[in-house]
């Protein structure tokens, strides 16, 4: 494959009512369904929407530990909150805005300013969050362990 262009492909198999299974060739397979906050939404199974939100933290998250890599340094912990808003506009339900809270816990204080510039980068670069339509910002925090 050409380092111009990448295909992902998934299938989605219907199930029951408003259930069906995701499924990935050689990954996992995840039940999904209409959120319970939508008519008919099932409680306790993962939405397109969630999908939506954990694939913007997601990039985030191996977007940042690239430029860790990159940069040379290591990190005790990192996680990322993503928290998205969908509202109502004009033709229907939309995301509007997702905040993405990223934490890095570094070992030591002359590793904070690295951490920071990685998670900088990260939210620069992330291709998921830049392929977004919807808003995309950032909270960061650095820690020392």
């Amino acid at each position: 494959m050409s380092d111009e262009s990448h295909t992902y492909e998934v299938k989605i198999d219907w199930t029951h009512d408003r259930i069906g299974d995701l499924i990935i060739e050689d990954k996992p397979t995840v039940q999904i369904a209409t959120p319970p906050e939508f008519e008919g939404g099932v409680p306790g199974i993962i939405s397109p929407e969630d999908l939506f939100v954990a694939s913007a933290a997601t990039c985030m998250m191996t977007t940042f530990v690239t430029f860790s890599k990159k940069m040379r340094f290591e990190f005790e912990s990192f996680s990322c909150k993503g928290i998205g808003t969908l509202e109502r506009v004009e033709k229907g339900f939309e995301f509007t805005r997702i905040l993405l809270k990223s934490s890095v816990t570094v070992e030591s204080e002359d590793l904070i300013s690295k951490a920071e510039r990685a998670l900088e980068l990260a939210g620069k670069y992330c291709l998921v969050s830049n392929s977004m339509k919807c808003q995309v910002d950032h909270e960061d925090a650095v820690e020392v362990a």
